[in-house]
């Protein structure tokens, strides 16, 4: 069955992370895809280790570039502007992930482009957005984060802020908000036939992040700081290590699972405290020494049955073979451009009619540069001519 985004046409000039995850996102759920990225200076996350076994096609790549075509341009070579120009004329949204003007330097900007397709649907993803006094610096996932007021309540008073394993403002706010962008642009354009130019700012992302704290002292002036808050260390809702040096959260502040949570470490009497006792500091203290007492497994044998919000922290090895995971469908074979497939981790919506299809894996830059030049009208003879000239370089 076609994927519920089936019919529409994505040009993607975005690399790394947060462009391609979102594109990914949208190719699973039946968009096409057609990657344009340079020769000379391809993806870095095509160079990114581990490589899959007898290719030279990255781990990453090939999940990144899931279900997407890729050609290759010059994007300086007034050439390279003429075909991505003909391509505008049938495929109706774009994406871009440069420093803004940039494509405006190559003629292919939003106001350039909407005069070949007036229903072009054009997303520019950055770090800071395409006004204001930032939005020419460079920057990367920490930096974001860093501006966003958020790392100054994440983290502990002892060593500060914490570096996050994921990218969080790269995904969760530039990616999905991408996706979230272009889709509403796409339902604006089915109303009134009209396209529009999608401005995601990554930092204006994860700023909207602080939807508890920054509620807060817009209100009243509050400010909250490291291990202040009950969801960030100021109560027992925490992390708290075992006997074999691995760990448990505990996220039980409601009181029902607070009380089920002390009845179980054998404290019923902490439960007249609640989740941020007066006497915090002592109270998770000991806390941290009855968890301590047990290894991580022992302890998730006593609570398998206890509604009390504890579970484990697991590694990405523990956490992809969890019976959950498997039962969720989030680890599906792909198949691989060459032959083969590749596991890879699935879309993460479940769909009752329109279920995400999974096309191929990712390919190298390039691999259908002549096939889509063909599907233009290009002769054979005026490609090779192209190659030739240094056109897909």
């Amino acid at each position: 069955m076609a994927g519920p985004l089936k019919g529409l046409k994505i040009l993607d000039f975005t690399t790394l992370l947060p462009g391609p995850y979102g594109t990914m996102m949208l190719a699973d759920l039946g968009a096409e895809v057609l990657r344009i990225v340079s020769g000379s200076r391809p993806d870095l996350a095509a160079f990114m280790p581990p490589f899959l076994p007898g290719t030279n096609l990255s781990a990453a790549m090939a999940c990144l570039g899931r279900g997407k075509r890729c050609i290759t341009l010059n994007l300086k070579d007034p050439r390279a502007v003429a075909i991505v120009r003909r391509l505008v004329a049938e495929y109706d949204i774009l994406i871009e992930q440069f420093r803004p003007g940039v494509m405006a330097k190559f003629g292919l900007d939003y106001e350039a482009l909407k005069t070949a397709n007036p229903g072009l649907i054009y997303c520019s993803l950055t770090g800071y957005g395409q006004t204001g006094p930032l939005s020419n610096r460079a920057g990367h996932d920490i930096n974001y984060l860093a501006r966003s007021g958020i790392m100054s309540y994440s983290g502990r008073k002892e060593t500060g802020p914490g570096l996050t394993g994921i990218q969080i403002a790269d995904v969760a706010s530039g990616s999905n908000n991408a996706v979230i962008g272009i889709l509403a642009a796409v339902v604006h354009r089915q109303m009134s036939g009209e396209g529009q130019h999608v401005d995601v700012s990554m930092t204006d992302g994860v700023v909207a992040f602080n939807a508890l704290s920054g509620a807060a002292f817009l209100a009243d002036g509050t400010e909250i700081g490291f291990e202040t808050g009950f969801l960030n260390g100021g109560s027992l809702y925490d992390f708290y290590e075992t006997q074999d040096g691995k760990f448990l959260s505990f996220g039980g502040l409601e009181p029902q699972f607070f009380a089920a949570f002390c009845e179980t470490i054998g404290r019923p009497d902490l439960i007249a405290g609640g989740v941020a006792p007066p006497d915090l500091d002592r109270v998770k203290e000991e806390v941290r020494a009855i968890l301590k007492s047990r290894t991580r497994d022992a302890w998730l044998a006593l609570f398998a049955n206890v509604d009390a919000c504890v579970e484990p922290v697991l590694s990405i090895g523990e956490a992809l073979a969890d019976p959950l995971v498997s039962a969720r469908g989030m680890v599906v074979e792909v198949d691989l451009p060459g032959g083969g497939t590749v596991r890879q981790l699935g879309h993460p919506i479940r769909y009752s009619a329109t279920p995400p299809e999974y096309r191929t894996a990712g390919c190298c830059a390039g691999a259908h540069t002549r096939e889509v030049l063909q599907g233009l009208g290009y002769r054979d003879e005026e490609i090779d001519d192209f190659e030739r000239t240094g056109l897909f370089k």
